[in-house]
């Protein structure tokens, strides 16, 4: 009897203790329990069955993404490419089940192979070129990124139906991407810890020259072992299109960044040897939970990404710590026992602390009203036209009592997704959405409108999907506006050249053929060249300066928003506003400037606050019931050096 009691202590004791050493030897996992519990404390929306499905979503392509790159990372490399890989393997696929008439079995199989080719090339530059594998994927980084613009002319493509449905859900609550992150996942798992070549990779992350001493064709390895990642990025790249239903050339940027980071919160070393496929989807979740958590908490768009970056840098320190607390030797076990202790513990505090410090930025002073909830999310704050709908809808949502939550999607099409997805899970009002992009904002806009939200497009429609309003101006029609403006200003012959905005974005595309469509008027205007700098100031400049060598007697500048046309003014000095006309859009604060100053022709001005403001007002109403116009057009005006102090911007 007593030896019965003493078995069941026993088991009782070791079952607990398991528990604790899973903890203990897991800090990742003990920081994404810190993590749920934190928020599931401060927000009531974020522990429902719909959100914690909306984590598992979010989490998937990075998490597919990560698992690859575990691989690598566990041989001591490092693979900088996987997310230009992703976008070139979608875009593969979409163009050859489209344009090119593939059946769409043979595209997705071509899509693969798309991946295992980068990821071979990279390989022979590393194990044949000797190239650091930083240098090496960073180089396929951009030729990846470049091949998915050529391929889609720097426009979406849309995705077959039948692949499409990878974004949808099975018996209509299981979401197809997290099913399909459980499957790359287990495939990780089983190839890191019961094959030769998951062996390998630990062995020449441990130390190469031992694995090739001891008989590893190390240089063969590494071909496989970048493949494989290749391989986990096309499927990450097919199950990111098919959430979005189009191939984005300009998808998962940055994801790499993501999916390092997943890895190394997951407990692998940097310097190789170590790494688990259960770690790199803790890691993967743990951003997730970040991303979406604050989302729910109406954390400033600024400070969610300072949020960020300190949890995944505390997490891995004190990951760090933990581990060389372990390491203590066998005379002095039980301080190392306690260090280990000590550190886990330290890191779940540290992460709380840094989650609770958070709020004290929430709600950005709308705390305090009690009126209907809306959700902006805009496509980027990084520019200042996108910075004045927001203050407009503020200014608009203060005014009516109404609390606004912003984000920001930094133009990526997918976070938006994300973004939209946490605004709909959490019940709000009316959403309004500035998109990334055109094609890719349709099946966030369908769940919104299927759980009964009213959804307000400001500045750029929504394709394939219906909205109660589209609050906006006339791109294409602003875009003739600048054409004849300069064409006018040289007296209808001259050479120009056009700075447009950033690949396959609608307003970049709308505008585009606005130029062009005002230029047909006017047959002695030669436009001598035509680049994109990406809706940015510092590209305009960069790229006026080269066109600058090749064309120096050029006369008018047509910039598709006033930041490249900033830019470009710069890099004309003293030409601009007296040889060069430059003629800018969006009528931004500076914009204006540059127009009172005289070195900025004109500026085709849209008017961004009343956008935000009237886009408040539609939500409102829709959000009352009331009828609201299908369209609303707020007027473009050409601002130039005459009216510019009349006009209100």
């Amino acid at each position: 009897m007593a030896t019965d009691t003493l078995k069941s202590t026993t088991g009782a004791g070791g079952a607990s203790g398991g528990l604790r050493r899973l903890l203990l030897d897991n800090g990742a996992l003990t920081a994404l329990i810190v993590l749920v519990i934190a928020m599931s404390a401060l927000s009531g929306d974020f522990l429902t069955t719909d959100n914690l499905l909306n984590v598992g979503v979010q989490a998937a392509v990075t998490a597919i993404l990560a698992f690859g790159v575990t691989f690598v990372i566990v041989s001591a490399g490092i693979d900088l490419s996987v997310g230009s890989v992703a976008a070139l393997s979608a875009t593969v696929l979409a163009w050859s089940a489209t344009s090119a008439g593939v059946p769409v079995f043979l595209a997705v199989l071509l899509a693969i192979a798309t991946g295992i080719v980068c990821g071979l090339v990279n390989g022979i530059l590393i194990s044949y070129g000797k190239l650091p594998p930083f240098i090496a994927t960073l180089a396929m980084l951009s030729v990846a990124r470049g091949l998915s613009l050529v391929i889609s002319e720097g426009s979406p493509i849309a995705f077959p139906d039948s692949v499409s449905h990878l974004g949808d859900t099975l018996g209509g609550w299981l979401p197809v991407p997290v099913l399909v992150m459980i499957v790359m996942g287990l495939i990780a798992a089983f190839v890191l810890g019961r094959t030769y070549i998951g062996r390998s990779m630990y062995a020449i992350g441990g130390n190469e020259e031992a694995a090739r001493l001891s008989g590893l064709r190390v240089k063969k390895q590494k071909l496989a072992i970048y493949a494989f990642s290749g391989v986990f990025a096309a499927v990450a790249g097919v199950v990111l299109a098919a959430r979005l239903s189009s191939a984005q050339p300009q998808a998962a940027d940055g994801y790499e960044l993501d999916a390092i980071a997943a890895v190394v919160i997951g407990g692998a070393s940097l310097a190789g040897g170590t790494g688990k496929a259960s770690g790199t989807l803790i890691g993967a979740l743990i951003l997730a939970v970040l991303r979406n958590g604050l989302n729910l908490l109406n954390v400033s768009a600024f400070w969610q990404q300072v949020v960020i970056g300190v949890v995944i840098a505390l997490a891995v320190l004190f990951d760090t710590l933990r581990r060389k607390a372990g390491a203590t030797p066998v005379a002095g076990a039980s301080q190392g026992g306690k260090g280990k202790q000590a550190a886990t513990y330290g890191l779940a505090a540290v992460v709380t602390v840094a989650i609770v410090g958070a709020t004290s930025f929430l709600h950005n002073g709308s705390s305090a009203t009690s009126g209907p909830k809306l959700g902006l999310s805009l496509s980027t704050l990084n520019n200042p036209f996108f910075v004045q709908i927001r203050a407009g809808a503020q200014a608009e949502a203060k005014k009516r009592g109404v609390d606004l939550t912003v984000t920001d999607a930094q133009n990526d099409a997918s976070q938006q997704a994300n973004q939209l997805q946490n605004f709909t899970s959490s019940g709000l009002g009316a959403i309004i959405v500035n998109p990334v992009d055109s094609d890719a904002a349709s099946n966030s806009v369908k769940a919104a409108d299927k759980a009964k939200i009213p959804v307000i497009a400001v500045d750029r429609g929504v394709n394939k999907a219906s909205v109660d309003a589209l609050v906006a101006s006339d791109n294409v029609a602003g875009g003739e506006l600048a054409a004849k403006t300069v064409a006018d200003k040289l007296g209808g012959k001259g050479k120009i050249v056009i700075l447009q905005g950033q690949a396959g974005t609608s307003a970049a595309r709308e505008r585009a053929q606005g130029f062009a469509n005002g230029l047909k008027a006017f047959p002695g205007i030669q436009v001598v060249a035509q680049q994109p700098a990406d809706f940015d100031r510092t590209k305009g400049l960069d790229v006026m300066s080269n066109l600058l060598q090749a064309h120096p007697d050029v006369q008018g500048v047509i910039a598709a928003n006033d930041e490249m046309a900033l830019g470009a003014i710069k890099a004309l000095g003293s030409k601009a506003g007296k040889s060069v006309s430059v003629v800018g859009f969006d009528g931004t604060p500076d914009g204006l400037k540059a127009v009172e100053g005289g070195t900025l022709y004109a500026s085709v001005a849209q008017q961004p606050s009343q956008l935000g403001r009237i886009a408040v007002d539609n939500a409102l109403r829709a959000l009352k019931g009331e009828k609201v116009e299908e369209t609303v057009k707020v007027p473009v005006k050409v601002v130039t050096k005459e009216n510019v102090a009349g006009f209100s911007g």
